[in-house]
């Protein structure tokens, strides 16, 4: 295992505790909608993908750096503090820059199955890790969430 290997598969998982917390974090802010119905599934696989990534590096003995996944949950919760065009509150700006954050978190999760099966040469060194379905679960994720994305981008965007 490379040292690059292990830099790379540890700020991988940082930024998947960052998105798994941010699919939460939306889907309570929408909690009682079909749209919140979908970031529930869609939060949960996350949840079990960062899951399936952290026993790929044990199974791979990669330590993992304590800090950066707490990093990227205090950076997660910090963005939170971001304007959203209201003093208080969620508005339909909040809502589309999660679902934009979420989808793009969602295609590099799709790239990182990809890199550690094609360039890592992850697939013949545990075989039993189905790459391909990690691939077609991230599709799916990223299906569930777009017309979502789509009709938040066009109600944060239209004129008022």
């Amino acid at each position: 295992m490379t040292e690059f290997l292990n830099i790379y598969l540890n700020d991988q998982l940082a930024l998947g505790v960052a998105w798994r917390e941010l699919a939460r974090r939306s889907a309570r802010n929408n909690r009682g909608t079909e749209l919140g119905a979908a970031l529930d599934r869609v939060a949960t696989a996350i949840a079990e993908d960062v899951d399936t990534f952290r026993r790929i590096m044990d199974r791979l003995a990669v330590r993992t750096d304590p800090v950066k996944p707490l990093a990227a949950t205090a950076a997660e919760r910090l963005a939170r503090l971001k304007p959203n065009g209201r003093l208080r509150g969620y508005s339909p700006l909040s809502r589309f820059l999660e679902l934009e954050v979420l989808t793009m978190g969602i295609d590099g999760k799709k790239q990182l199955w990809t890199t550690l099966r094609d360039l890592a040469g992850l697939a013949s060194r545990l075989p039993d890790v189905d790459f391909d379905e990690l691939i077609t679960r991230a599709e799916h994720q990223r299906t569930e969430l777009e017309p979502f994305r789509v009709l938040a981008g066009r109600d944060a965007f239209a004129a008022r």
